[in-house]
């Protein structure tokens, strides 16, 4: 399937750690310009842009124009998903790393 034509998963937008970086910068802020998250990467503007289009294709990340410059915020909702995946196998490690030491208090 071409990577166009499809609505990102949330997985794989946040794949690149790029694009996770750049939702770390917009959780620490209310909203930045494209300018400043720019400033933050040894890339260009185009690149940056890019990587935000596919945060916003997976609903992570909202814009708006203000005059001629478009502003970026975090839309943490669909990383929900994401935690709760992750707490169902934080729950199976506990459980294992218990049974460990119970194994390791025996010997």
């Amino acid at each position: 399937m071409n990577e166009n034509n499809q609505d990102r998963d949330v997985y794989v937008a946040i794949a690149d750690p790029t694009r996770r970086k750049l939702l770390h910068l917009l959780a620490e802020a209310e909203e930045l310009p494209l300018h400043e998250l720019t400033a933050q990467f040894q890339m260009g503007r185009t690149a940056v842009s890019k990587h935000l289009a596919i945060l916003k294709e997976a609903g992570l990340v909202a814009d708006r124009k203000v005059g001629r410059e478009t502003r970026y915020r975090l839309n943490a909702a669909p990383l929900r998903e994401i935690k709760d995946w992750v707490s169902f196998y934080e729950k199976f490690w506990n459980e294992r790393v218990l049974l460990l030491k119970n194994l390791l208090a025996e010997e």
